[in-house]
């Protein structure tokens, strides 16, 4: 009998690691070519691992919440024929490139370590998202928590990688890296008063008490994702909004026009996002400094402009894949490009690289039946456009001949942008030439 050894594949250029969330195969089942054997997780998006080979699981190397990197063996495939295993089983650690000796030692014993060591140290208590695969090195390492949040992460959104934790460790044993400590407070200045000085202490949550009759609903490990993305991005940036109403009458009537015409000739339903998309991506041009994002006290300006899309999954929450170069699309490329995306965000199809790369967000809150809304910025990024709903409105219409009451489609545009380095100025112009060019559309345009 062969053995054949199962490895986590490579999922994307920016994808180096993954969590184990689910084993759909047990050890003892015959698999068949192609059949997943389980799932994993990188960031927002699920997918399923498959098997190249026919044979039956006779050992998996990882449990369930372990993290994975690309190139590593994860399970033991028994199939017919002859041969041997590359790596001893026993050994979980692929050596897919090389690193550095403290590295193979800590990623070699990493499940011992799991299992047999008792952190002091609780790293639960800090509001910084640390994965469990740098946990545990900082927990072998003797890491404090007030060292690890010291850690300046490369990873997404600032994380602390493995390679991060690594470096620092390896500083750390150099004498390159000087141990931290909790910071002293400042002397208070002494005031002449006879009344001592009330110590400001940070308000705690207020516990809650679920009652006999309440259900307890264990948050999905989405849900605590993007809980936590949004409570790090409102502490991260100062958020502001504009809001602004655009006549999009000619828009409506356009589509409503051609919508039938796209169909036949293109195979794709024509909706009101792409329009809404390319206007975005030609304000943006405009107005490049929009498309930034914030390194400390330096501004990083994009080169592409990356459009993110809100899209609805199938259990309610919303995931934002990206239309890459958006501004290099014509109208039938958006549109291509947002059915594209938007169909395997409903069918948890999306990879990782669709999800990654964004410069500038919109969602459409309109979808939901709201007209307007204040959407949080998905940082890295400064900004996000919401889409309200189109509304029948009455309106003023200026004429040469005179002013008069029509019937016109209308929507508000709500821009949240960060005021660390948008100021309200440029915030507001934006968003008003981004209702400059839907007001502007030509109705006599071929698609």
């Amino acid at each position: 009998m062969a053995k054949f050894e199962l490895k986590l594949p490579k999922m994307g250029e920016s994808v180096a690691e993954a969590t184990i969330t689910t084993w759909l195969k047990e050890v003892g089942d015959t698999i068949e070519m192609d059949d997943a054997v389980l799932e994993i997780a990188t960031d927002k998006v699920d997918s399923e691992v498959p098997c190249e080979v026919e044979g039956v699981l006779v050992e998996k190397l990882f449990e369930v919440d372990d993290v994975v990197k690309v190139g590593q063996t994860i399970a033991i495939i028994e199939t017919e024929g002859e041969g041997v295993v590359d790596a001893s089983p026993a050994d979980t650690t692929q050596k897919v490139e090389a690193v550095p000796e403290t590295a193979a030692v800590i990623e070699n014993d990493m499940a011992a370590v799991t299992e047999t060591v008792v952190s002091k140290t609780d790293y639960a208590e800090s509001s910084k998202f640390y994965s469990p695969l740098v946990k545990n090195i900082a927990s072998a390492e003797g890491v404090s928590l007030t060292e690890l949040e010291s850690i300046s992460g490369t990873g997404k959104d600032g994380r602390v990688t493995k390679n991060d934790i690594l470096q620092y460790v390896e500083d750390r044993k150099a004498g390159k890296t000087a141990k931290v400590v909790a910071a002293p407070e400042v002397a208070t200045p002494k005031v002449a008063t006879s009344a001592p000085i009330a110590k400001k202490e940070t308000p705690k949550a207020t516990p809650v008490v679920a009652s006999g009759d309440d259900e307890i609903i264990e948050m999905t490990r989405m849900g605590k994702l993007i809980s936590h993305h949004m409570v790090e991005s409102v502490q991260t940036s100062a958020h502001v909004q504009s809001f602004i109403e655009a006549d999009v009458t000619n828009i409506w009537n356009w589509r409503n026009k051609v919508k039938g015409d796209f169909m036949k000739r293109e195979g794709e339903k024509l909706t009101f996002t792409p329009i809404f998309m390319e206007a975005v991506a030609k304000a943006i041009r405009d107005f490049p400094l929009i498309n930034i994002s914030v390194s400390g006290d330096s501004i990083i300006k994009k080169k592409n402009i990356n459009l993110g899309m809100a899209a609805a999954l199938p259990d309610g929450n919303l995931i934002v894949p990206v239309i890459k170069n958006a501004d290099q699309l014509n109208l039938v490329g958006m549109t291509k490009a947002v059915n594209d995306l938007a169909n395997r965000a409903r069918n948890n199809a999306l990879k990782p690289d669709d999800i990654q790369g964004g410069t500038y967000t919109v969602t459409n809150v309109g979808t939901f039946g709201s007209i307007m809304g204040t959407p949080i910025i998905n940082q890295p990024q400064v900004a996000i456009l919401a889409l309200g709903a189109i509304r029948k409105v009455p309106a003023v219409i200026e004429t040469p001949d005179g002013d008069f009451i029509g019937i016109r489609y209308k929507m508000f545009l709500s821009h949240s942008y960060d005021h660390r380095v948008v100021n309200g100025a440029l915030g507001g112009q934006f968003v008003q030439r981004v209702k400059d060019y839907l007001e502007a559309f030509d109705v006599n345009r071929e698609f």
